[in-house]
């Protein structure tokens, strides 16, 4: 299926326009009131899910992207979980996933 350049930039418009109302509806009209407890501290996780939940489904399941499932992949994403585990900081464990990424591709030839 193609689309024209104007389709295209129709449906990002569109997607610019959705976004900024789900983030209005939030901010704009209940940004100045109190929130409960449990909300603000169910909202303190959703960095830390955001994260895993982009890249979990590449590692664990490449098949789906048409790729296969890559044992330096696979490390990575123990590595990543592991370290940001124990320092308690997504950072580091992203600081880790990356070193250990690389280092596998280059011992196991693939950059």
């Amino acid at each position: 299926m193609s689309y024209s350049i104007g389709e295209i930039w129709l449906i990002i418009a569109l997607l610019g326009v959705g976004t900024y109302a789900i983030r209005f509806s939030f901010l704009g009209l209940i940004g100045d009131r109190k929130m409960p407890p449990l909300a603000l501290k169910l909202l303190r996780f959703t960095p830390v899910a955001v994260l895993p939940g982009m890249v979990a489904p590449l590692a664990l399941f490449p098949e789906a992207t048409g790729g296969a499932t890559d044992p330096t992949r696979l490390v990575t994403a123990l590595a990543v979980v592991l370290v940001a585990w124990w320092r308690k900081n997504a950072l580091w464990g992203v600081f880790a996933g990356v070193v250990v990424l690389y280092s596998g591709l280059i011992l196991t030839g693939q950059l």
